[in-house]
């Protein structure tokens, strides 16, 4: 059990952000969860997430146990284009899942990464992860270190701090050269296996997009997340008739020629969590998607 005595100067502010500050937390979904399964009492009573705090109060907070990975490290021969003591940037190939989930035990990039001293988080299973990419999108990647570099990322991540920016190819040509998508997302009324806008469970979701080349039937776009939904980019693409090239499930399959998704993380800016230096991280297309778009350049 942890003791949080809420400084006056917090007074005003929602239960879950406060929490989400709180450095053995560290994020807002961390924070809700903590919530939801009744582990935060203030004063001694369980209040809802939204409840205003006055300054003063004495939160108790039941942190859960840390379970040890049991997960075992393996040769991926990963590129890893930035690393230094706290974090590192991977740049993943496209066919490799982020971390064990079902259907994917072994061969992650986690497993890849066990051997590079990274770690943070709460689920033993992705040590160091703070956000993800699809199975068959490529490119950048943020690790962390340490448990406190973790909780820093995060937030940087929640308050947008983390410029992430990617390359996708669509079939069609923008009406502008520069747009933005907001539209909430989900899982699909339908079929659950795909997320969509037509959803009875939204999430408020936004993307900006400009055009970097204009071809014959198709768009190079550079594509900038504000929100990182699953699957965001190729539904907010889709839904404005600009389906990704390849993209087996949202897109065009087989699109060029392609096995999977044209769908990059190209480059990565952040300040630094520690040393507040300007980091700028770069990954060109791999050879599948460099192949593919001069084939549509042609």
């Amino acid at each position: 059990m942890t003791n949080v005595v809420v400084p006056a100067a917090a007074a005003g502010q929602r239960l879950d952000r406060f929490l989400a500050a709180v450095g053995e937390i560290g994020s807002r979904a961390a924070a809700e969860r903590l919530l939801s399964d009744g582990r935060v009492l203030v004063d001694g009573l369980k209040r809802p997430k939204s409840h205003k705090l006055e300054g003063g109060e004495v939160l108790e907070v039941e942190l859960p146990d840390r379970k040890e990975s049991t997960l075992v490290p393996e040769d991926l021969r990963l590129d890893i284009p930035y690393e230094d003591e706290h974090l590192l940037v991977v740049d993943k190939p496209a066919g490799v899942a982020v971390h064990p989930s079902a259907g994917h035990g072994a061969g992650t990039l986690v497993h890849g990464l066990l051997g590079r001293a990274v770690a943070g988080g709460e689920d033993s299973t992705r040590p160091g992860i703070v956000h993800r990419l699809d199975r068959d999108t490529s490119g950048l990647l943020i690790v962390a270190r340490s448990e406190e570099a973790h909780r820093r990322l995060q937030r940087m991540i929640g308050r947008r701090e983390v410029e992430r920016e990617y390359l996708a190819l669509v079939r069609g040509r923008p009406k502008s050269h520069r747009g933005r998508i907001e539209a909430a997302i989900g899982r699909d009324r339908n079929d659950p296996t795909r997320v969509s806008v037509d959803t009875a469970t939204p999430r408020e979701a936004a993307s900006q997009f400009e055009v970097a080349e204009l071809l014959a039937a198709h768009a190079l776009l550079l594509v900038h997340l504000e929100t990182g939904r699953t699957h965001q980019i190729r539904v907010h693409l889709g839904a404005i008739d600009l389906p990704v090239a390849g993209d087996p499930v949202y897109g065009v399959p087989g699109d060029l020629g392609l096995e999977r998704q044209f769908l990059h993380a190209a480059r990565l800016t952040f300040t630094h969590p520690f040393t507040s230096a300007g980091v700028e991280v770069k990954s060109p297309l791999p050879p599948d998607l460099a192949a593919a778009l001069e084939r549509a350049r042609g």
